[in-house]
């Protein structure tokens, strides 16, 4: 098994992202100490660069042989998302010819390919990965391809993101300055958490919230910001969401460690905020009642972001392991993608689409039931245009 391969394997079975053997030492030394067992062999060389890191106790069994096969044409879409997926990561390893792009796709995308999916959710995590340099062909044979995915994919921009919400007229906001949150007040102001956990305000006057805000968090960093209504809301790392308005201060302890994602939608007579935690929870709350006990969703791994759309009833949650879903809260629905890279923002548009943000891509899926009912039947489409706007809500 190659390096790339075994990097993929372990991090999807410790649910963290990686592409690289740094990056999987990354992740595991910023969590706690984890036994996973492995189908590689006790002498490989991740298995002994893992073990000396005291993070994980790797289990290390042979990986089983894979039976003699035809070999997979590697340029025909249809055959490399029918195929084993490792002998198609070996090939792609073996062979540096692109492929008219699908090679660098697979590479890009290749731990979420490696997971049991069937060929139509394999063709559109490869069109989602797609470059501006790959053939024109391969797109909509691709497309094509993902007809029977749960996901349309609307549109892909090559763009760096750290950070999405969307704005009061319902237009996406994209971040990637170096911004760990961002949020929209009524009046077009964007406030922005930075790094350091220090709120940043542009593009609006901003006012006395922003400025007691700022003041606050100069002292105490946040590690989660949203807003909606006239309040703005933050996180710190034990737990506790803060919901700061001109009328006063009102704060739960939502979750055990630190409060890793916020969103909240309000209307003429309540504002409910959704928390997500490195507990792996997420969790409703309305600033002046008490919690609610049962989460809205939980998964053991941390929850990495949060948006959710004015009206209410859908929320996009993205989690630590690469997962990003679209819940529908009345039904408790949830629709899942993996793109492969982490996932770093997401955010719901006006329409209902989902909008996911990579390190290097801003991805707008919209569900193909959704497209069925409304009779559009137009799909995923062959574009890679920027991604439009949105907005979400409360439960």
């Amino acid at each position: 098994m190659s390096t790339r391969e075994a990097v993929w394997e372990v991090a999807n079975r410790l649910g963290v992202v990686a592409g690289t053997p740094a990056e999987l030492f990354s992740a595991l030394l910023a969590g706690p100490r984890r036994t996973v067992r492995v189908p590689l062999p006790p002498d490989h060389a991740l298995v002994r660069a893992l073990r000396p890191l005291g993070q994980v106790d790797l289990v290390a069994d042979r990986p089983p042989e894979l039976p003699p096969a035809a070999p997979v044409d590697l340029g025909d879409p249809a055959a490399v998302c029918a195929a084993d997926p490792v002998r198609v990561t070996r090939g792609y390893e073996a062979d540096p010819d692109p492929r008219g792009g699908l090679r660098p796709a697979w590479l890009r995308a290749g731990q979420s390919l490696l997971r049991d999916q069937d060929p139509a959710e394999r063709a559109l995590v490869l069109l989602a990965a797609l470059d501006g340099a790959a053939d024109p062909r391969l797109a909509p044979a691709l497309a094509r391809r993902a007809a029977g995915s749960a996901w349309r994919l609307a549109s892909a921009s090559r763009e760096p993101c750290t950070a999405l919400t969307t704005t009061p007229d319902g237009r996406l906001v994209v971040r990637a300055d170096r911004v760990a949150a961002v949020a929209c007040l009524p009046d077009g102001t964007q406030a922005a958490l930075d790094e350091r956990g220090r709120l940043r305000v542009r593009g609006g006057p901003g006012g006395r919230l922003t400025d007691a805000v700022a003041a606050t968090l100069d002292g105490h960093p946040a590690t989660a910001l949203a807003a909606a209504g006239g309040a703005l809301l933050t996180g710190d790392r034990m737990g506790t969401v803060h919901a700061f308005a001109l009328a006063g201060l009102e704060q739960a302890g939502l979750h055990s460690g630190r409060v890793t994602a916020l969103t909240a939608t309000a209307t003429a007579t309540a504002t409910t905020v959704y928390s997500g935690g490195a507990d792996g929870t997420v969790r409703a709350w309305r600033p002046g009642l008490a919690p609610r006990r049962t989460p809205v969703t939980h998964r053991p791994y941390p929850v990495v972001a949060l948006h959710a759309h004015a009206g209410g009833r859908l929320l996009a949650v993205a989690w630590a392991d690469g997962l990003a879903e679209l819940h529908h809260l009345p039904g408790r629905r949830a629709v899942p993608f993996r793109p492969g890279p982490r996932v770093r923002a997401v955010a719901v548009t006006d329409d209902g689409s989902l909008a996911v943000g990579l390190d290097d891509a801003v991805l707008r899926l919209t569900e193909a039931e959704a497209e069925a009912v409304a009779g559009s039947g137009s799909g995923a489409g062959s574009g890679r245009g920027a991604p439009p706007g949105a907005g979400v809500s409360p439960q």
